[in-house]
């Protein structure tokens, strides 16, 4: 009956601790967009992708995600009119509808029903294959145009053909126009929009038709000589404006007759071979009317211009943008939204929003849908539960760095939000290839940019700092201004930050880069001009016979530097050789850092800016760490010949007397203790593998090293090679702290006998808990450390955890993680589960990721597997290799190169998008669908 209690308990707090494993949002910018949809009604934009995805986004947190069950590219997107539902056109010419639709208070986003057009017996593929859709203002029909010329009418939701309203004769064509294969395909359809049974029916040979849908006949026909690219009406449905592949635009009067002649014709940037443009012309009163049209460039001298002209009376300016343009619209204001506010534009790899009711134009900044990947994301750092003092001020920071930003508010308000307020206030910081590091809200849903440190400028690079994307030169024809952020190519790949550390007591804040780099910066709220002090430190001890092939280090400014408000550096550690920084720790406290590469690791003093320590765990055989990432090919090939021969050396003549070693250690282990079925014997690894020496993580603690009554401050560092080295530090007193130098001493020295990479260290005070952070104690959001029991050490290795007893450091117990399929720690961190049903309550748990994207869940202090979910496809390499963990039992990783997926494992904190889209109100619509009082949908929950 005990034994029963005391498992429901247990069985109880796991399951109001640890909750089902669960993606709950993606952040950033959907990789590879195709298509872009708007419901002015609705106020919701919708993103398709190449993947299938389909993403809707209203106001900041309301969002929904889709995927077809195709793995087919999202060509086209179409809102219906004042509805609740969208139609979706994939490349493989299925049509799908989507609702939103309400449940449980909330919405969610749901397929509901798809069609593909079926044409006669015989008839050739291209009689069928879709290429332009209009979703009519009545809300139940769509109009199909296909490649073959015909115009096919569809009733939804239930997709059925209407065959007798089929428009396949548009009668009476013009004798340049005559036999269907001249026409071509239908290039354009668009409804009138002061007339609904007019629409205008546009063929890529030049040739419009407007088609009476209630008479079924055409009542005009115009008859262009240009290839057609796109067709729209003005607002008063009196003109036709079209353009055209030669760079021009036509405007064209609506009359009872056939057009022969255009009212008027323009090129606006010549004649000499120009781009197509697609003409969106809004007028509005008394006021010139804005024209806005894309592409119209010259090939010769622009033709790799992504470029969207916008004019307005005497106003000229080609929005010059860094990607191609997928699509764009403009949202309307006013009494009867006729007043263009805003352009938002869809370009590959950003989405740009430009106030136009503003002088200058300026961009809104987004709230969401960010470009994470303006330069290549190298790193990331989650800090958790970031106090409100530290969290103002770096808000203030960005605050002054996006004044060039309108002030207007973000134009799409759709949907409600109603999410509850996030608990806490989280950061995540993000490590680029260009050398800065971009801080991100990462609280709630909306992952809000708020703020951008860069580096460069500590270092001689050919980066201008006063360089503005913004200006144009002055009398510039075509007048083009650069806009958009993503700027993918770095002026020096040496400034790349591999490693990043903030403390959120007290300010400081570390990086690292791939030239050996280590930067120390605090917070500073003002501009200040200072020297950068810079110490160069050896890691390879002078030992010979070692010459660094790889890239050389950055040059650091002699001069004084002006910084701006924000994370400003006032040292910087220079590594020799200047290899790749793999470990970084920053302990705040004691005002020491420490750092490692492939060569060793150190130990530096930033508030007497010396060298502690410094130790090389440079192996004679790593010959491949004296490489560096960035040798030449000469060099690489001769790496990879030195690596097979080493493979088939250990494979051939050192297997059998590995095996015999490593059974003989195994089965005396055995004896000793009782393993599980599923759990394998593990070959010690060959001393003569690269990078042993790597340096693979590196922690500060303050436990007993020397005897069980006397607690020291401690460094260890772990490396590739499965060695621990632990350092007892002495500190001079707070009084002499500035003056007495820190000394450190070798205490213990561990090897692993299996050799495997160690991936992480964690001491457990006398209750089996985790350390503190520095400082966390003094701010009384941590409970003291118990001093009083025995510490143990966690040492976590690729393919075990196992315990050990301080100071004598002896093996207590352990975790063989099952390697049946193969499996290997990569990243591990540790959380606080807070309990779901008591408030009160919580668990410590070390999370586990594995090389097959498995998600671990290891309790402390008894080393005990308690849950396993797979998390992340183990063929992608990069997600796993991106992935970090927070304190409170969630996770990000990279889907895609400019989106994070984030998952929880704690029934406490899930942070997922809960919203509310309401059907709008218009009595024009009678379809029946539409009018379900509790026709909106609830949040797409991910699986």
């Amino acid at each position: 009956m005990r034994a029963f209690l005391k498992a429901g308990i247990v069985l109880y707090t796991l399951v109001s601790v640890l909750g089902s494993f669960v993606k709950t949002v993606e952040h950033g910018f959907p990789h590879q967009p195709s298509a872009l949809g708007y419901s002015p009604s609705l106020k919701l934009l919708a993103i398709g992708t190449r993947s299938g995805a389909i993403k809707l986004y209203g106001a900041p947190g309301v969002e929904f995600m889709g995927l077809h069950d195709e793995n087919a590219a999202v060509t086209q997107v179409h809102f219906m009119p004042h509805q609740v539902e969208l139609v979706t056109l994939l490349d493989d010419n299925s049509l799908h509808m989507w609702t939103l639709r309400g449940h449980n208070g909330l919405s969610e986003l749901l397929e509901i029903g798809r069609f593909t057009l079926t044409g006669p017996p015989g008839a050739p593929p291209s009689v069928t294959r879709v290429t332009a859709v209009l979703a009519h203002s009545s809300g139940e029909l769509l109009l199909l145009g296909t490649e073959g010329g015909h115009v096919f009418v569809v009733e939804v939701p239930g997709f059925r053909e209407l065959e007798e309203r089929n428009i396949k004769d548009v009668q009476t064509v013009p004798d340049d126009y005559i036999g269907r294969r001249n026409l071509e395909h239908v290039e354009a359809l668009q409804e009138n929009p002061v007339d609904p049974d007019q629409v205008i029916i546009g063929y890529g040979r030049g040739l419009m038709v407007i088609w009476d849908l209630e008479k079924k006949l055409a009542i005009q026909h115009i008859p262009a000589t240009q290839q057609l690219e796109s067709v729209c009406w003005t607002e008063d449905g009196k003109y036709i404006l079209s353009s055209h592949s030669d760079g021009s635009y036509c405007r064209w009067m609506v009359g009872g007759q056939d057009t022969n002649e255009e009212e008027k014709s323009d090129i606006p940037y010549g004649k000499e071979e120009a781009l197509h443009c697609f003409i969106n012309h809004k007028v509005k009163r008394f006021r010139p009317p804005f024209l806005l049209f894309s592409g119209g460039m010259p090939r010769a001298s622009y033709g790799d211009r992504h470029c969207i002209t916008v004019i307005h009376g005497k106003k000229h300016v080609a929005l010059d943008f860094t990607s191609r343009i997928i699509d764009f619209f403009v949202i309307r204001d006013g009494p009867e939204h006729t007043e263009p506010s805003a352009l938002v534009v869809l370009v590959e790899e950003e989405l740009v929003v430009i106030d136009l009711q503003t002088e200058g134009w300026p961009i809104i900044q987004t709230p969401y849908l960010v470009p994470l990947h303006s330069s290549a994301i190298t790193c990331s750092h989650h800090v958790s539960t970031i106090p409100l003092k530290l969290w103002e001020r770096i808000f203030a920071a960005g605050k002054h760095q996006n004044a060039h930003y309108s002030k207007k508010p973000w134009p799409v308000t759709g949907g409600q939000n109603l999410a509850p307020d996030p608990p806490q206030r989280d950061l995540l910081l993000t490590g680029h290839e260009d050398g800065t590091v971009r801080f991100w809200d990462a609280s709630g849903v909306c992952l809000y940019p708020m703020y951008k440190l860069s580096t460069a400028g500590v270092f001689h690079t050919d980066a201008d700092p006063n360089d503005n994307m913004n200006q144009g030169t002055e009398g510039e024809w075509p007048p083009f201004r650069k806009v958009g952020c993503f700027d993918p190519y770095s002026d020096d790949p040496r400034l790349g930050i591999q490693k990043i550390h903030l403390c959120k007591y007290s300010g400081y804040l570390t990086v690292a880069g791939t030239a050996g780099q280590i930067l120390m910066l605090e917070l500073n709220d003002e501009a200040a001009e200072q020297t950068v002090e810079a110490k160069v430190v050896d890691l390879l001890q002078g030992q010979e016979g070692f010459r660094w092939k790889g890239h050389t280090q950055l040059d650091i400014q002699e001069d004084p530097v002006m910084f701006p408000a924000g994370f400003q550096p006032f040292a910087v550690v220079q590594c020799q050789p200047p290899a790749v920084v793999t470990a970084l720790t920053l302990h705040s406290e004691w005002k020491l850092i420490a750092f490692g590469t492939s060569h060793g690791f150190g130990l530096y003093d930033y508030q007497q800016k010396n060298s502690v320590l410094i130790k090389c765990t440079l192996n004679p055989s790593d010959q491949l760490a004296m490489e560096g990432p960035l040798s030449r090919v000469k060099s690489i090939k001769k790496s990879l010949r030195q690596s097979f021969r080493r493979i088939r050396r250990s494979r051939v003549s050192l297997r059998k007397q590995h095996l015999q070693e490593a059974n003989a250690r195994l089965e005396a282990e055995l004896a000793e203790m009782e393993l599980a079925p599923v759990q394998r014997k593990i070959e010690a690894r060959s001393s003569d593998d690269s990078f042993t020496g790597l340096v693979r993580t590196l922690y500060f603690a303050d436990t007993f090293l020397s005897d069980s009554s006397h607690n020291t401050p401690s460094l260890w560092a772990g490396t590739n090679g499965g060695c621990v080295f632990a350092y007892m530090l002495r500190l001079p007193s707070v009084e002499h702290r500035a003056d007495e130098p820190v000394t450190a001493q070798l205490s213990k020295e561990i090897q692993l006998m299996h050799r495997a990479p160690v991936v992480g260290i964690v001491v457990l005070d006398g209750h089996g808990a985790p350390l503190p952070e520095p400082l966390e104690v003094a701010h009384d959001l941590a409970r003291a450390p118990d001093m009083q029991g025995s510490h143990h050490l966690l040492v976590v290795s690729e393919e075990q955890f196992k315990v050990f007893t301080l100071p004598k450091v002896s093996a207590k117990m352990k975790l063989k993680l099952t390697a049946v399929d193969g499996s290997r720690v990569r990243r591990v961190g540790m959380a606080w589960f807070g309990s779901s049903r008591t408030e009160d309550y919580g668990e410590s748990g070390l999370l586990v990721l594995t090389n097959q994207g498995d998600v671990h869940v290891v309790s402390l202090p008894h080393v005990k597997m308690q849950v396993h979910y797979p998390c992340i496809r183990r063929e992608d390499v990069s997600g796993i290799a991106s992935c970090v963990f927070t304190k409170h039992g969630q996770g990000f990783y990279l889907i895609s190169p400019s989106e994070f997926e984030r998952f929880s494992l704690s029934t406490r904190c899930v942070v997922e998008p809960r919203c509310l889209v309401e059907a709008p109100l218009h009595s024009g619509c009678s379809n029946q669908h539409q009018s379900q009082p509790d026709g909106a949908s609830s949040t797409h929950r991910y699986s």
